[in-house]
């Protein structure tokens, strides 16, 4: 009975001693090793690929009138007023990828850095570099910039048409200016097109997190190679919503070797209008084949006419690349340069043929002044990009004509018509009246002034 109190009594107490008694701390999360087996892990990988992806800040002087009055350009122009207007620095934050450490070269998007003073690229260990910028394509949103190179890291490049969907993706960028961010997920789609987010789209898209500030920054496979640049996001709600856009790197290093050579891409002609392949037209085709680009208009003297292709052709195959749409053969033509040759595969009818076409050169569509405004006689207008400036240009003037007297000049930019940005002819048309006074604002070099036509 003694015992048996007793034993109770040592029981209660080991009880209240391991009641009171702290336990040793466990640390949250996954131990290293199940079964002796390293848990899969992205570090090893990131530590070899973020030092490669870079911060870009870049400032942009334009001038800011104080005066609400001095802002309505007829008001100055009629009262004489002097233009005083102060200089205010425009600022943006986006990401780039260092492609080249030897060079120096840099990867981002040309409107990370469309139309900057000056562009600060900061790196991972810390360093702030001043960047030149080498040249962009704005119409596949491509920019290569160029930092001092020294003890500089740079990604490989892998071959982007080996990507598969579900193939694991990691995007590493610079989203909100937060600093260098690390999202992942899957290739949800490739081949992404018609977005009308580029002029040219061959969009790889994945469900890895890409925010505002990603603009320009990797996205890489499991071995840290880099396989497209963060462009864009669908985002209805403002936000991500896991739906973002990639370059591929099959599209971006051919624009990347011609921008380093040239600083400018030079797109050539083949002279072809296609539209997509739908039900109805395999129909009324009576085709077999149910991909490919139908062949809706020539231009006359154009290479596709000299190589013998003709409306209702339906191209399957361009340089041995399948052609499944209208935008694929965009595509193929907007990396090739005047001279390339371009090997067409088609079907006239249900027969296969094959045919070599060779590049031209791109005529520029023009204008005649007084077909747009009687008061723009003796002027010539074209569609243009130059010094990062896109609009219309007014490539020829009689010095006997009103526009000269007024002001303008050859060379010239029309940037916009009545208060409405213009960024080529068939904008400008929509918002001239040719019966009514015209205010035109042009840039010519670094300045920019408004003319009114009456």
């Amino acid at each position: 009975m003694k015992q048996a109190f007793i034993k109770q009594l040592l029981l209660r107490s080991i009880v209240s001693v391991c009641l009171s008694t702290p336990l040793p701390s466990i640390a949250a999360g996954l131990p290293p090793f199940v079964d002796g087996q390293a848990l899969p892990s992205l570090a090893p990988m990131l530590e070899h690929s973020m030092p490669a992806v870079v911060n870009i800040s870049t400032s942009t002087n334009i001038q800011v009138n104080e005066n609400p009055l001095m802002q309505d350009p007829y008001f100055r122009q009629f009262f004489n007023v002097p233009n005083q207007s102060r200089q205010q620095q425009k600022n943006s934050l986006g990401s780039g990828v260092i492609i080249d450490s030897n060079q120096g070269l840099v990867l981002t998007n040309n409107h990370v850095i469309d139309k900057a003073d000056k562009i600060l690229v900061t790196l991972t260990d810390g360093r702030q570099l001043n960047a030149e910028l080498i040249g962009t394509d704005p119409e596949a949103d491509i920019a290569i910039i160029k930092v001092p190179a020294n003890n500089l890291t740079q990604l490989p490049i892998a071959d982007s048409s080996q990507l598969k969907v579900g193939d694991f993706v990691v995007a590493i960028g610079n989203p909100f200016g937060l600093g260098q961010t690390v999202t992942s997920g899957i290739v949800s789609a490739l081949g992404r097109s018609g977005l009308g987010i580029e002029g040219y789209e061959d969009f790889i898209q994945t469900d890895a997190s890409i925010n505002p500030g990603n603009s320009g920054g990797a996205l890489v496979n499991l071995r840290g190679e880099l396989i497209g640049m963060n462009t864009a996001i669908l985002a209805p709600t403002g936000g991500n919503v896991g739906i973002g856009f990639a370059i591929p790197t099959n599209m971006i290093m051919p624009i990347k070797d011609v921008l380093v050579k040239h600083g400018v891409v030079k797109r050539g002609l083949l002279g072809v209008t296609t539209q997509d392949l739908t039900p109805e037209l395999v129909n009324a085709f009576n085709l077999d084949n149910k991909h490919g680009a139908a062949i809706s208009r020539i231009e006359n003297n154009s290479p596709a006419a000299d190589a013998g292709l003709e409306p209702g052709d339906i191209i399957v195959s361009a340089n041995g690349k399948q052609v499944k749409s209208s935008q694929d053969i965009r595509n193929i033509v907007g990396l090739l340069q005047i001279g390339d040759h371009v090997n067409i595969e088609y079907f006239r009818g249900n027969e296969k043929k094959s045919v070599v076409a060779t590049i031209g050169k791109q005529a520029l569509p023009q204008l005649a002044g007084e077909k747009l405004h009687p008061l723009l006689k003796g002027t010539l207008l074209t569609a243009t990009q130059k010094d990062q400036v896109e609009g219309v240009l007014i490539e020829k003037i009689q010095s006997s004509s009103y526009a000269w007297k007024v002001g303008l000049r050859p060379g010239d930019i029309i940037v916009s018509a009545n208060r409405y940005r213009v960024n080529n002819l068939e904008e400008l048309k929509k918002v001239v009246d040719p019966v009514n006074a015209l205010l035109i604002n042009i840039q010519r070099d670094q300045e920019g002034f408004f003319v009114v036509l009456r």
